[in-house]
């Protein structure tokens, strides 16, 4: 099914303007790029990943008030 949803949006894209094609090839090239390579972390990943980790040995967890107020504020509600 996603096959043939790609075949179809690759030959559309054939029409798009040059610039759009551009952009599309882009997208696709990344996106392949990030699947041939593991994604490195860097010190301050590593650094988020081991506060995080921290946190959660203490406890410290948002509780859903707190969950519902960040989602709110990024939907724009």
């Amino acid at each position: 099914m996603v096959a043939k949803v790609l075949k179809d949006i690759l030959t559309r894209v054939e029409s798009w303007p040059e610039l759009a094609q551009e952009e599309a090839a882009a997208s696709l090239q990344a996106i392949e790029q990030e699947l041939r390579e593991p994604y490195e972390l860097t010190e301050a990943d590593k650094k988020a990943i081991d506060r995080g980790l921290e946190a959660a040995r203490k406890g410290e967890f948002a509780t859903d008030r707190e969950v519902d107020a960040v989602f709110a504020k990024y939907r724009g509600a």
